[in-house]
């Protein structure tokens, strides 16, 4: 099926947010890293439940474009 102009840039935009989640995760658990390192435990969890929390949010944005693509969502007009 094919998706009209407003629902492709709804997926667009749910991929996009997905994408700029994983990003912020990856960096974040590089910043882990380093509290890890500075021998920083407490701050290195509490970054890595954000992290966590990121990648669940990614997934279910993902899940979110998914379900556009397969016309579950859909928006009839742009916003």
């Amino acid at each position: 099926m094919w998706l009209n102009e407003s629902e492709q840039a709804l997926r667009r935009d749910l991929q996009g947010l997905a994408s700029d989640l994983r990003w912020s995760a990856v960096e974040l658990l590089r910043i882990a890293q380093q509290l890890r390192q500075a021998g920083n435990e407490v701050d290195a969890q509490a970054v890595q439940r954000l992290c966590d929390l990121f990648q669940g949010d990614e997934e279910r944005l993902t899940g979110y474009a998914e379900e556009v693509k397969a016309k579950v969502i859909s928006r009839n007009k742009a916003q």
